[in-house]
């Protein structure tokens, strides 16, 4: 039982070791697409976090996002994370279809207000404004 608790403290150290670099490497980007596409995930956690609170969030909408956030949180994907680029794919198009159905429950304004990132990157997956 020792060696299994001790392999598992291991196995999360290297973890979060592993997530910190990752962190170091994605800010040593040039500014496009692939530093967008780094900060997204993190981005999207801050706005899970953010509109869970929000009184003005939907029920429907709250289940949406937090689901999201639980799937980006799982350890368990249909893509396996260690594959390099296409790892985090299932998890930037998990969290932008709920962040897509949230910005169809949520007015525009109070998704802005929630994501710390670039703007144009939550109007790019929201697409045009609903009239």
């Amino acid at each position: 039982m020792r060696s299994w608790l001790i392999g598992l403290a291991v196995g999360a150290v290297l973890l979060v070791l592993s997530w910190a670099v990752l962190v170091l490497l994605a800010r040593r980007l040039p500014p496009g697409i692939l530093r967008d596409l780094a900060g997204f995930i993190p981005a999207c956690v801050t706005t899970v976090r953010r509109l869970r609170r929000d009184p003005r969030v939907p029920r429907r909408a709250k289940i949406a996002i937090v689901l999201a956030g639980l799937w980006v949180a799982s350890p368990i994907d249909l893509i396996p994370e260690f594959l390099p680029v296409i790892g985090p794919l299932d998890d930037i198009v998990v969290v932008a279809l709920a962040l897509r159905y949230a910005g169809r429950q949520v007015p525009r304004e109070v998704l802005l207000a929630a994501w710390p990132g670039e703007p144009a990157l939550l109007e790019r997956l929201l697409g045009p404004p609903r009239h």
